[in-house]
């Protein structure tokens, strides 16, 4: 072989290993962003660069491997449901304190699933590798409490934390915690509808 065809196999070996490495950068990013949703784009800007926010990603993963989480008995998930329920009637009279056991059953919710409760920014980083789809629910919820606390929380600002509240709840909880009755009587138009 002449110095000339070595060379060009040289660069052809090396263009091949450039694309698979290339491939697999995308691949794997394109995991990421797949399952951490809007949180990807969170620790993207959060980092000095992607490639930053990519290995805190990975870290999350590696650190969310090493919990013990536990799936919630049907008794369980009954008896947080009926919380829930409870929460949200209680909201009518005391909004307010409606937010505050909002934030003290979620927070009961996610220890008892095995996450940690300790610190908040860890708590988050733990539920972003499962729950990122609702994790910016959880995020606006607690500042809206932190608002609450100091007193300075309207009444749709309250209104707005249960519903975020909810949103990680129902993805903790694996269901919906208010179940609607499918009768004729609590459908609204079930007044249209004439007997027989």
């Amino acid at each position: 072989m002449s110095p000339m065809q070595i060379a060009l196999i040289i660069l052809v070996v090396l263009a091949a290993a450039a694309a698979v490495v290339l491939v697999l950068i995308a691949s794997r990013r394109r995991a990421l962003r797949t399952k951490f949703g809007p949180e990807y784009e969170r620790a993207v800007a959060e980092q000095q660069t992607r490639a930053a926010a990519e290995r805190e990603l990975r870290e999350r993963e590696r650190r969310h491997a090493e919990l013990t989480l536990t799936p919630l008995s049907a008794e369980a998930r009954g008896r947080y449901a009926a919380e829930w329920e409870e929460i949200q009637a209680r909201f009518v009279d005391s909004p307010a304190e409606a937010v505050g056991a909002a934030d003290e059953v979620v927070t009961r919710l996610i220890t008892e699933r095995g996450y940690p409760t300790g610190d908040y920014d860890d708590r988050l980083a733990q539920l972003s590798v499962e729950h990122a789809r609702t994790l910016g629910h959880y995020r606006d919820a607690h500042e809206i409490h932190l608002r609450n606390q100091r007193g300075e929380a309207s009444t749709e600002q309250l209104r707005q934390a249960v519903v975020h509240y909810r949103a990680l709840f129902t993805d903790l909880l694996g269901e919906e915690p208010v179940r609607q009755q499918d009768t004729d009587e609590s459908r609204p138009d079930a007044q249209d509808v004439p007997s027989r």
